[in-house]
């Protein structure tokens, strides 16, 4: 120990000293500096010490006066933290000094800043968000779903401060490359919501999702053209002969027979159904339009509906789920049908309806019971008043003439 020309602090706390020399500390030094009978600190500059314990613990210390009042604030342990290392830290440390902050304070608020945004990842922020919006438990619950799916997995668990835009735009990129960008727009919307929520709430400084908001091209909605006769009969008979679950095959047929919307027929529940009437009621919180539906049921539906109600009858949905039989069964289920079949190119379910739109106008229905059919809003506010269930006998004779014909488009598919 003789050997280092250094400044030596003895028998800290004491205030005796003895002075060697002005020379900085070398690695060297540090390492070979051995324990004694009682602590002792080699001083290296601008208040830094290697403090060296009796035990054989090298600890740093930065030395400071704020208020007229002398403090010690811990650097780390050496050799975990290097000379070079400390150095920076205690530099740190002085600027706070400078600036009237104590550094031990500064430390422990940050500790506590950090343990704060730690527990505020964008899948908390992400799910209180969902929970502000006066939305619809269907509607609340098909978002949430695309967050588990396309956005949790990358940045959920990440604190929402610490999220960047190349983050964001990893997810939108993975998105829109695997075939999705409906869903990467709805992800990229979805995001910048959250992400203004967490500003609003001090939980974030910026929302990441704007510099690369245009990264992607415009998602252009490409609306599937009506099939005709010869494809909706090749579209079912492909149906029928595919050996899919029965809920998919049935979930399709009733969607067909009804002209309902994809998510409507997916997600109908038993209690919604009159089989002796022969009525779906489908309720306005499941409705586009809030507002409630009546639709007629061909032969052909109901006979279908009795022999489902005997498999999945004591369930509340038609077609429950896969993973969740209290839940039903998600309408992405036809969609990937549809894919196996080599059907997604040319047909999507939503297009069922502006397939079956075309050919009940060319069969001669009037477009009134048509459109009250597919529960369309008349845009005349004078017609929108008439009641729709005046079409109601017109629509059910309308609905089992276009079963009927499905039943002629199929067979000849087969024959």
């Amino acid at each position: 120990d003789g050997a280092c020309q250094l400044t030596l602090i003895l028998g800290a706390g004491t205030g005796d000293t003895a002075r060697e020399s002005a020379t900085m500390l070398t690695d060297t030094h540090c390492r070979n500096a051995k324990p004694r009978e009682k602590l002792y600190r080699l001083n290296d500059q601008r208040g830094l010490y290697l403090e060296v314990k009796p035990n054989g613990v090298k600890a740093w210390r930065y030395r400071f006066t704020l208020d007229g009042k002398a403090s010690m604030f811990a650097l780390g342990e050496y050799p975990a933290v290097t000379l070079s290392e400390a150095r920076e830290r205690s530099e740190a440390a002085r600027k706070l000094v400078k600036q009237g902050i104590n550094p031990a304070q500064q430390r422990q608020l940050d500790r506590i800043r950090q343990a704060s945004e730690a527990k505020n990842t964008f899948e908390i922020v992400a799910k209180e968000w969902l929970q502000t919006k006066d939305w619809e438990d269907v509607t609340k619950n098909r978002r949430l779903d695309m967050l588990e799916r396309v956005v949790f997995p990358s940045i959920g668990n990440m604190p929402v401060r610490e999220i960047t835009p190349a983050h964001v735009l990893d997810i939108l990129q993975k998105t829109a490359k695997r075939g999705a960008p409906t869903v990467a727009a709805e992800a990229r919307r979805t995001m910048s919501a959250v992400f203004e929520f967490a500003v609003a709430t001090l939980r974030a400084d910026s929302d990441p999702v704007w510099p690369v908001r245009k990264a992607l091209p415009a998602n252009k909605t490409q609306h599937k053209p009506a099939l005709s006769k010869e494809q909706i009969g090749k579209l079912l008979s492909d149906f029928a002969n595919h050996r899919c679950s029965f809920q998919v095959s049935h979930c399709m047929q009733l969607m067909w027979w009804t002209l309902a919307r994809p998510t409507e027929v997916a997600e109908a529940a038993w209690d919604e159904f009159d089989l002796e009437k022969a009525v779906w009621r489908i309720p306005a919180q499941r409705m586009k339009a809030r507002k409630e539906h009546l639709m007629p049921l061909p032969r052909q539906a109901v006979d279908m509906l009795k022999g489902l109600h005997a498999i999945t009858g004591n369930r509340k949905h038609l077609f429950p789920g896969r993973d969740d039989r209290n839940a039903p069964m998600s309408a992405a289920s036809l969609r990937q049908a549809l894919k196996v079949l080599g059907w997604s190119g040319a047909y999507s379910p939503h297009a069922t309806r502006t397939s079956g739109s075309t050919r009940l106008n060319e069969m001669g229905y009037r477009p009134d019971a048509i459109e009250a059919q597919l529960a369309h809003a008349d845009q005349n506010n004078v017609r929108r008043t008439y009641n729709h269930a005046t079409y109601f006998d017109e629509r059910r004779a309308m609905m089992q003439e276009w079963a009927d014909r499905l039943d002629e488009w199929k067979e000849q598919a087969q024959a």
